[in-house]
Order: C-alpha cells, then structure tokens, then sequence
C-alpha cells in the first residue's frame, strides 16, 4: 500500500512525537510503500499494518491516496 509521507508525518505528530516526525521527514520518500519501506517505517516505531489499518482502513482515511 502506498501511502503519502504528510499522513505519516501527521501521525506521529499527533501522537506528540515531534522528533520521530523529523527523522520520518528527512528519511521517507514522498510517498512511502509499506512493503518496500518497512524497514524505515519499523526503525521509527511504525509498524506497516499498524499504518494500514489507522490510515487506510474503514472510513477512507487516505481520501483516495491509497495505491491500488
């Protein structure tokens, strides 16, 4: 599943870590595949499915920006 960086910078930012939010920032691409960067998203504590299902799931949390 693709899914744009500011979602994933948004995240973290509303769950108070700035910091992880810079380091997401300046280490992700614009716009993150959850297979391919699982590697990057687990080292900043983000699992993918975790961020399948806040941002992806139920709701249409992506408004479109899902890869399909």
């Amino acid at each position: 599943m693709q899914i744009d960086k500011n979602q994933i910078l948004d995240l973290l930012r509303s769950q108070g870590d700035d910091a992880k939010a810079q380091q997401a920032d300046q280490e992700l691409p614009g716009t993150v595949d959850t297979d391919q960067h699982a590697g990057l998203l687990e080292k900043l504590g983000l699992s993918p499915m975790d961020l399948v299902t806040k941002l992806g799931g139920g709701g249409g949390g992506l408004g479109g920006l899902l890869g399909r």
